[in-house]
């Protein structure tokens, strides 16, 4: 007799919570449609729009970026630049530091000394790490070729904040410089210009075919 007086009070418990749900349903539902019908007088008496009615825009698109050409440009000029090209063979190491292609003359290293050409671009360097400075410098003179310049400074850091305060990327700008065919020469800049811590390039105008490591013949330009 227990379990049964028990197994009908459940039946009830769960009866009452069935009819507590349902009235508390059909309460939402009567407040829902009184705010329907409130809103319907609010706004007054409404009609669908004909499928016809609307006006389709034409939306410009974005123009497509090539970019696996970009990713396959970026990895030439990280095969193209060599961080084990020994540069220093080829450069004099005094105060005026310069290098020049086997073709051109010592004349235009003096011009590029003294400034006649005038400096159109810059890119500064120091601070970035080995990677990120070479792809900045390959980057900077594609785009300085596409623009048809001739002159340009390139900012390395004279290495004060470096570990044991070594220059190591002005060692690495001058190979990279050196491995690029549209590079004829370049200078270390005059102190107005940054001194030790950059160098004037003076560019090809226009360089054909890709880049291409130095001659063997290359030779460092003598005062």
């Amino acid at each position: 007799m227990d379990g049964l007086r028990e197994l009908q009070r459940t039946l009830q418990s769960l009866e009452r919570e069935a009819q507590a749900e349902t009235a508390a349903r059909r309460e939402r539902e009567r407040r829902e449609q009184l705010e329907r019908e409130l809103f319907a007088r609010s706004v007054g008496p409404v009609w669908p729009l004909r499928a016809g009615a609307r006006a389709e825009l034409a939306r410009e698109r974005p123009a497509p970026l090539p970019l696996q050409r970009l990713r396959d440009e970026q990895a030439v000029m990280r095969e193209a630049l060599s961080d084990d090209f020994d540069v220093e063979s080829l450069l004099d190491t005094d105060e005026a530091l310069s290098w020049r292609r086997s073709e051109i003359g010592a004349e235009v290293v003096r011009k590029l000394r003294r400034g006649v050409w005038a400096t159109q671009a810059q890119v500064d360097l120091h601070g970035l790490r080995r990677d990120e400075a070479r792809e900045r410098l390959a980057d900077f003179l594609r785009e300085a070729g596409k623009h048809g310049l001739r002159c340009v400074r390139v900012v390395h850091g004279k290495g004060h904040g470096s570990p044991g305060r070594q220059a190591v990327l002005k060692g690495k700008v001058k190979s990279w410089l050196v491995q690029k065919a549209e590079v004829l020469a370049f200078v270390q800049a005059r102190a107005s210009e940054g001194g030790a811590g950059a160098l004037i390039v003076l560019l090809a105008t226009r360089v054909v075919g890709a880049a291409t490591s130095a001659p063997a013949d290359s030779r460092a330009s003598r005062r």
